[in-house]
């Protein structure tokens, strides 16, 4: 078992990472004098696990209620954030009690952002189910609901309580949901951490088997390194916008096709590409260098291709973009392989070349 701690000012936590973390023992310190917890999960999360969930709830003397949204992008809507909301008002949930996110990203930005603002703040605990939610969206506080303008444009940063992270729930992911995962995994190690980024180039066959020792240094690694981005700039002022490495491109891809032909982390792999592309062609890195990251895109079968959308499709998204400032677009770089910087000042030449290479 291996346990992160997050810093932060208003409510550090622990990210409680193995096999087997989801136990009655590691629920111990946020189940303590709760008289109700919602258990919000969503369609896709296979029965076995939401049994396996309620048993050791089950096993606290608590009032259970458990809410089910259906499974995509599309429930991580106004509609759904107030239905929950009235879900707790007509149950009579009081400040005391908890909400648990069970499931995969939609799940705990949906239960985070009900939680930050239902009664001024509720406590909640993450269980992320998928590789992507993870490694990303369960650590940071980051909470958020999309609208027809953007994806997460209505949010809030509020931490829970702790975040459990077992892998056993990877063994039923589905191979594109896991693949997805892995493009946030290479990001963390283009940005920051270059140990990742050699271990995930020298580790391909152990990685794509989801070797239990593979996954758990892979997973603690990407964690470990977003905590470490975190505790240092909570509110994403400063150096915390790395993080953002090829999303200003993804979301845009996610976006122009109404967030159902490409999940995130494929969107953010092609994303992840065209910012290094623009890295080259700003002479931060070399070709060789750019090649590097190609490949290791393809060992994971990240290398996916883009049809029907237009240079124009881009920039149109990109200007809704929450990165935008002053009507500046703000873009995370490479300065040299696991090393990345937040920049406005791009060619709008090089710009468009790193987009357009990639519709081909």
């Amino acid at each position: 078992m291996k346990i992160i701690s997050v810093k932060s000012k208003t409510q550090p936590y622990d990210v409680v990472i193995s096999k087997s973390a989801l136990t009655k023992k590691h629920l111990q310190s946020v189940m303590a004098k709760r008289s109700k917890v919602l258990l919000i999960t969503d369609s896709k999360i296979p029965k076995k696990h939401i049994i396996k969930v309620k048993k050791i709830i089950g096993q606290y003397s608590v009032s259970l209620h458990t809410y089910l949204m259906n499974a995509g992008e599309s429930s991580k809507s106004q509609k759904v954030f107030f239905d929950i909301q009235d879900y707790l008002l007509k149950n009579r949930f009081e400040r005391s009690d908890l909400i648990i996110a069970f499931g995969g990203g939609v799940v705990g930005d949906m239960s985070g952002f009900v939680a930050s603002t239902y009664l001024r703040g509720i406590d909640y605990l993450q269980v992320p189910t998928t590789l992507l939610s993870q490694v990303d969206s369960s650590v940071g506080g980051k909470t958020a609901i999309n609208t027809r303008h953007g994806k997460n444009l209505i949010g809030s940063f509020y931490n829970p309580l702790k975040v459990i992270i077992d892998l056993s729930f990877l063994e039923t992911l589905p191979e594109r949901e896991y693949k997805a995962g892995l493009a946030e995994i290479i990001k963390y190690g283009l940005i920051k951490n270059k140990k990742l980024l050699d271990y995930l180039f020298a580790n391909e066959i152990k990685i794509n088997d989801k070797a239990l020792d593979a996954l758990e240094y892979i997973i603690y690694e990407s964690v470990k390194t977003k905590a470490k981005i975190v505790s240092m700039d909570e509110k994403e002022s400063g150096v915390r916008a790395i993080l953002n490495f090829g999303h200003t491109f993804g979301h845009a891809i996610e976006a122009h096709h109404n967030y159902k032909s490409f999940l995130h982390g494929e969107a953010v792999a092609i994303g992840m590409l065209m910012a290094a592309k623009l890295s080259q062609f700003e002479n931060h890195i070399s070709e060789k260098q750019f090649n590097f990251i190609e490949k290791l895109l393809n060992q994971y079968n990240l290398n996916y291709k883009l049809k029907k959308m237009t240079y124009k499709d881009f920039t149109k998204h990109i200007k809704q973009d929450k990165k935008v400032k002053s009507g500046k677009v703000r873009i995370v770089l490479l300065k040299r392989l696991s090393n990345a910087f937040v920049t406005e000042e791009f060619g709008q030449l090089n710009f468009s070349r790193a987009i357009k290479q990639h519709l081909q």
